[in-house]
Parts: C-alpha cells; sequence; structure tokens
C-alpha cells in the first residue's frame, strides 16, 4: 500500500513520524514538496519517503490520500485533482466539510475527514474520524486511539477543541516564564512545568470514569493553595472565558 499526503504542515509531518514508528504495512510514502524544510527532514529521517512537487503524481500513485492543507489552499487544488474510486481519502481539513469535499474530489470514494494532533507522531492522543470506517480505525489505533463519529454535525465539537492546542501550550509557557522570572533557570523551569502538566494528565486519564468535577474537589484542601487558585481565576473568569473561546470557535466551523 501506498501513502500519500498532499501538503507537509506540522500536522502532516506528525502523522508520518508516527507511521514510520508503528506497525502500519506500507511500501511508499509520497509527500508533497509544499513545505521544502519539513519534506526533506522527513525524507532524510526515515526510509520508503519520496517527494514529489506534483500532487497529482501523488493521486496517481497512491492507494490512500491524505489532505494535509489549509481550507484556502484546499478549494483551490482538490478540485482539479482526479482521484480513482478505488482510493480512500482522508482530510485533515477543518472547515471543508464531507458533502463539500464530494463534489470537490467527483468520484464515490471512502472519504473520512480525521483530527490528529502533534502528539500522534509519539503515537499518542485520541483521533476523532467520521464517518466510521473500519480500516480508517484500525490504521489510527496504531499510532493512536480512534474516536469514531457517526454525525458530522457532531464531530464539529471535536474540531473546536482542536483549536485549544496553541492556548495549552501558552499556558504552559507563561507559568514557565513566571519561574524564569523568580529566577529559576528556563531549563529547569520547562522540565518541571511540563512534567507537572504531563502527570495531572496521566491521573485524570487513568481516574476519567470519575466526572472531573471530583478530580477538581480532592485537589482541593480548604483554604489551601489550590483552593486559592481556584477561586481566583474563576472569579477572574478564566474558565467563562474557555467557553466563549470554544463557542466562538464553533461559531467559526458551522459557517
Amino acid at each position: 500500500m501506498n501513502l500519500g499526503f498532499i501538503g507537509t504542515g506540522k500536522i502532516a509531518s506528525s502523522v508520518i513520524t508516527g507511521i514510520c514508528k508503528s506497525s502500519i504495512k506500507y511500501s511508499k510514502i509520497f509527500i508533497s514538496a509544499r513545505n521544502k524544510k519539513i519534506a526533506k527532514q522527513l525524507k532524510k529521517k526515515f526510509k520508503k519517503i519520496y517527494i514529489e512537487k506534483d500532487n497529482q503524481k501523488i493521486v496517481n500513485n497512491c492507494n490512500w490520500i491524505f489532505l494535509a492543507i489549509t481550507p484556502v489552499v484546499g478549494e483551490k487544488i482538490i478540485k482539479n485533482l482526479k482521484f480513482k474510486s478505488s482510493q480512500t481519502i482522508i482530510s485533515f481539513i477543518s472547515t471543508i466539510t464531507i458533502p463539500q469535499l464530494k463534489k470537490m474530489i467527483k468520484v464515490k470514494s471512502d472519504i473520512v475527514r480525521a483530527i490528529p494532533l502533534p502528539p500522534i507522531s509519539l503515537k499518542k492522543g485520541p483521533v476523532p474520524i467520521c464517518p466510521p470506517n473500519k480500516k480508517v480505525k484500525d490504521f489510527f489505533n496504531k499510532i493512536g486511539s480512534t474516536v469514531e463519529i457517526k454525525n458530522e454535525k457532531l464531530s464539529i465539537n471535536f474540531w473546536a477543541i482542536s483549536g485549544m492546542m496553541a492556548s495549552y501550550y501558552e499556558t504552559l509557557k507563561v507559568i514557565s516564564d513566571w519561574l524564569v522570572k523568580k529566577g529559576i533557570k528556563r531549563i529547569d523551569a520547562q522540565k518541571y512545568i511540563t512534567t507537572l502538566f504531563l502527570a495531572l494528565s496521566e491521573d485524570a486519564v487513568v481516574n476519567s470514569k470519575k466526572e472531573l468535577k471530583f478530580l477538581v474537589k480532592e485537589s482541593q484542601t480548604p483554604k489551601g493553595l489550590n483552593e486559592q487558585g481556584l477561586k481566583e481565576m474563576s472569579k477572574k473568569g478564566v474558565y467563562k472565558s474557555f467557553i466563549n473561546t470554544l463557542n466562538s470557535i464553533h461559531k467559526r466551523l458551522n459557517k
């Protein structure tokens, strides 16, 4: 099986890295030269990677095609590519729906939307897919944890959540910067903060059958530091701003 990636940004690079480190069986991976730096890095790092300047050649040579481009680029180039009905097409494009993709692609092939995130390079993290597809589910389960969604309208909720990734990293950066200003070396500050939040996340996963409100409650003691932190941030509307931002992203995705 040959895999083809149209687009070589961060997400494509992360998925390709995860594939190359996994047990997925493939013959060749064809990638576009859109981002020359990333494309060359991938070719240098992994065997069976081939860079193509012509997107149509990628489509011609591959059984599975991954659309890893921005919505603006997607609207420009997808309609001009000639796909085959025997191909599986997986779109990482946030704001182009399946009905829109079908019109652009013009042939009756399997079309699936997926939402992988950078940790997939470590073979970690959820990958929502819509509609359910056994082949695609089994594929992503080898590099992450597939979540099948039957209704595309419901899948938009997951796309909205994916828009909070940079905000999460900014939170880590802000707290790390605070430690640095207090005299802690940056390397020590970042190691502490990233491993702390990793441990908290792993604890949350282990306890994910409980409602998260119980973890919030269990992490506080009366008049303790965590109670103070939660009260002050709640009073300042920090958590309401999360909801407002998610609603704003969700609204954009529904246009």
